[in-house]
């Protein structure tokens, strides 16, 4: 009876029911919020308190960015099922209001999106014109993975969201992580425009992904593990919040002598060969399943599907 009083005195409030529908479409930082409802930054921040400590809405840090996400899933399911079950019983301007507001943050968004990428489109085409198509490496991917439905899905390294663009659509919750804060709004913008607002993303780093042990039914590395220290960690804990059976895609390079993107494009490492991969992902409880090979260009890119095998994980501190 404590967590349900809680609950209904957190939303015995017309501003805190409009911040859980807005929360229902997308993730949207406290300045969003405000901008919104057209309330003062310290005003939306208290309700906002509410709501959290209630569990109905999470606070996430992403630089000097605050976003608000709602709360644990099982916590808020039955709210946001009454608030559909009401949906069109009655006229409401607020709602109207704030679809309105909430469609000129989206705008928002999305140019600064626009910006970003006209400004930084020649260092990504000087990566992607040294190996096959991209279009052909999702392909294959998508190919690789099916088109079955996916639990829970973990895009590792999101970037700009492209992997949730792909598959997001066939998981029952698709979660992205990225370091970098600037990436994760960018990937919002991007979400945003292909109406995937709900797709989860989170700041967090590779090395410590912020899922249970076996909560996860797919992960993806997409042309990420090249620029980490440590490959063979970061598999290992992606293979942590894997369930058993779970599937771990993994796309990058084979070995190449390309020594200009350790300087240029900080990469970390120079390609991957099966057998180093196939030798990681033993550590990690992972087995071998699917191996293709994608050449054309500069740089040959590969594809490494592993599935879980057991619950029990080596430590791997891999160099």
């Amino acid at each position: 009876m404590t967590l349900a009083l809680d609950i209904f005195r957190a939303l015995a409030d017309a501003t805190r029911l409009r911040i859980m529908a807005l929360l229902q479409s997308m993730e949207l930082s406290v300045g969003e919020l405000a901008q919104v409802l057209g309330q003062s930054q310290p005003r939306v921040s208290r309700h906002v308190k509410i709501l959290c400590d209630a569990g109905l809405a999470e606070r996430r840090k992403e630089g000097s960015w605050v976003f608000l996400a709602l709360g644990d899933r099982a916590l808020v399911a039955p709210v946001l099922a009454a608030f559909d079950s009401w949906a069109g019983r009655e006229s409401d301007h607020w709602a109207v209001a704030d679809a309105a507001r909430l469609a000129a943050v989206r705008a928002d968004r999305a140019a600064a999106a626009n910006a970003w990428f006209e400004a930084n489109a020649g260092e990504w085409d000087a990566i992607r014109s040294l190996h096959i198509a991209e279009s052909e490496v999702e392909a294959a991917m998508k190919r690789v993975l099916g088109d079955a439905t996916i639990g829970q899905l973990i895009d590792i390294g999101t970037g700009t969201g492209r992997m949730l663009e792909l598959f997001a659509p066939q998981a029952d919750h698709a979660l992205g992580i990225d370091r970098s804060s600037e990436m994760l709004r960018l990937a919002r913008a991007k979400l945003a425009e292909r109406g995937l607002d709900r797709a989860e993303l989170r700041q967090a780093d590779l090395y410590a992904l912020p899922l249970a042990d076996g909560q996860a039914e797919a992960a993806i590395l997409h042309h990420v593990l090249h620029f980490a220290q440590q490959p063979g960690a970061a598999i290992a804990e992606a293979a942590r919040v894997l369930s058993a059976g779970g599937r771990l895609l993994i796309v990058d390079f084979a070995p190449h002598d390309r020594e200009e993107l350790r300087a240029r494009d900080a990469h970390t490492r120079l390609g991957f060969s099966d057998e180093q991969m196939i030798g990681w992902f033993e550590l990690a409880g992972l087995a071998p399943v699917q191996i293709e090979t994608l050449e054309g260009g500069a740089l040959t890119v590969k594809l490494w599907l592993g599935r879980k095998t057991g619950d029990l994980l080596k430590q791997v501190m891999a160099a």
